[in-house]
């Protein structure tokens, strides 16, 4: 079954429709130049009301390790996703001093950054075409990809069903596709989760 991410939750409303939603995974955003930036207060408070079935996901861009391990003490993130330009020395430490889950995201933009992504320490590599774009990538590079992966980047309703059926992903993840007015749409939301779960 092909897992559901909705990223860049917000708000109070946000949590009651994936609550009642259940994907498998959101997403914080935790990098103070995105649109999407919650503060770790913020986060906790989310957190502390979503159903224990989802698994938080916290995404930083070049964050500071500490940083990353303090959320995890406070039980604020489950998982940890990485969008910056962290190397596989950073990963390993991550994975070492927080012990944690690690996803990292790579912008396809060319067959050598698939290959990057094969061959990444990272538990679970994201397949984006950039940081919330709400563009797609050219799917024809992933016939050169040799391990699970996430799918996401302009990713609707409408072509969904397409990607699984052909790319097979792990996972997809849904952020910006999900919005109106820059706010989480439920009505959205809920046609991108039924519309996955159709494919499976």
């Amino acid at each position: 079954m092909t897992k559901i991410k909705l990223c860049g939750l917000r708000y109070d409303e946000d949590i009651d429709a994936v609550n009642e939603l259940l994907p498998e995974y959101i997403g914080f955003v935790f990098w103070n130049k995105s649109k999407r930036y919650i503060t770790p207060d913020d986060a906790l408070f989310l957190k502390q009301r979503l159903n224990p079935k989802i698994k938080a996901v916290g995404v930083f861009v070049n964050e500071d390790i500490d940083v990353i391990k303090s959320l995890f003490k406070r039980g604020i993130i489950d998982i940890v996703q990485l969008h910056g330009d962290e190397g596989e020395a950073y990963i390993h430490r991550l994975k070492n001093d927080v012990e944690c889950h690690v996803f990292k995201a790579f912008k396809i933009r060319n067959y050598e950054d698939v290959m990057a992504a094969n061959m990444s320490a990272a538990d679970m590599v994201l397949l984006d075409s950039g940081m919330g774009t709400g563009e797609c990538f050219d799917w024809k590079y992933i016939n050169a990809v040799e391990r699970p992966f996430i799918l996401a980047g302009g990713l609707t309703p409408d072509n969904i069903r397409d990607a699984i059926k052909r790319l097979k992903p792990y996972g997809v993840d849904a952020s910006s596709s999900l919005e109106t007015d820059g706010k989480k749409d439920v009505s959205k939301m809920k046609l991108f989760v039924e519309a996955v779960r159709k494919c499976n």
